[in-house]
């Protein structure tokens, strides 16, 4: 019989490729790691693992089990969550994934109202970008995912085994140093910083950035890039460039040195809370949902 213990060791050596940094991740011995391995594949009839010096490689049949243990142990931990609160032993437990500018605006409001109505709920806060915070949810290592998908681009999204809850459109706004040319400006079009050098964001706004410049007929000058929305403001603010951001970011941050101007066309980015079909129905994850849509209507 396949144990839910073993499928969680089997997912850590996949990710991790040993038995050594597999219990490392999982906070248990090297030995430990290994028992229940010979134990799953034990139960499995099969090998799952092929071991080629210090690494571990799965068979087919190891591959097959790793794509099914996600959505096992998310079941598995709804049914839990849910069956816990129904018993009234505790309210719940909620592990929460959000990109930065949503951890710094829309979850304080919402974690802060859910605490006031379900004192007893524990949530638990890391950050990730799309799509790295959506594999996390589809591999079992969160309960709610905060995300984002440009317009024009959810053709390359995939969510249709998620459950969507959409909170509101965000639009990209320029900011130019207080300087600048256009910093007095209401509304401008985007080739209007055709000659201008560029502070670039994350990676997918990156590539959106470019998207929409080539469709205004330019290739932008990208002088700096970062992740970090407060050093894209700091250096628009010192003069550096020009930039497009989320009206989230900008909110998150005070853009000192720096204005912001209105682009146009439009360009917008959905800001979605994600879970599984499973954990929608665990009350403490519906209510998170609920309190991340209410943040955003504010």
């Amino acid at each position: 019989m396949i144990e839910a213990r073993h499928l969680r060791v089997l997912r850590a050596v996949a990710a991790t490729g040993s038995f050594s940094a597999a219990a490392r991740e999982l906070g248990c011995t090297q030995p430990a790691v290994s028992q229940q391995m010979k134990a799953l594949e034990t139960s499995a009839g099969t090998p799952l693992l092929i071991r080629t010096g210090r690494e571990m490689r799965l068979t087919q049949a190891g591959e097959a089990l790793v794509r099914h243990a996600s959505g096992i142990l998310a079941g598995l931990t709804a049914a839990e969550e849910e069956i816990a609160a129904i018993a009234g032993l505790r309210a719940g437990r909620v592990r929460l994934v959000s990109f930065p500018s949503g951890s710094s605006t829309l979850v304080p409001t919402a974690l802060a109202a859910l605490r006031a109505e379900h004192p007893g709920t524990r949530v638990s806060l890391v950050e990730a970008e799309p799509p790295r915070s959506v594999e996390m949810l589809r591999e079992g290592d969160c309960d709610v995912a905060l995300a984002f998908r440009y317009e024009g681009a959810h053709a390359t999204e995939d969510w249709d085994d998620l459950v969507v809850r959409t909170l509101f459109a965000d639009r990209l706004v320029g900011l130019v140093p207080e300087g600048h040319r256009l910093a007095g400006a209401g509304s401008v079009t985007i080739d209007a910083f055709a000659d201008d050098p560029w502070i670039a964001g994350c990676p997918r706004c990156r590539r959106q950035l470019v998207e929409v410049c080539r469709g205004a007929g330019f290739a932008p000058r990208i002088d700096f890039a970062t992740d970090d929305y407060p050093a894209v403001v700091g250096l628009v603010g010192a003069g550096l460039g020009v930039a497009v951001l989320p009206e989230l970011a900008i909110e998150s941050v005070r853009p000192k040195g720096a204005r912001t101007v209105t682009v146009e066309p439009a360009v917008r980015r959905e800001i979605v809370a994600l879970t599984l079909p499973d954990l929608a129905q665990v009350p403490a994850v519906g209510a998170t949902l609920d309190h991340l849509a209410k943040a955003a209507t504010r």
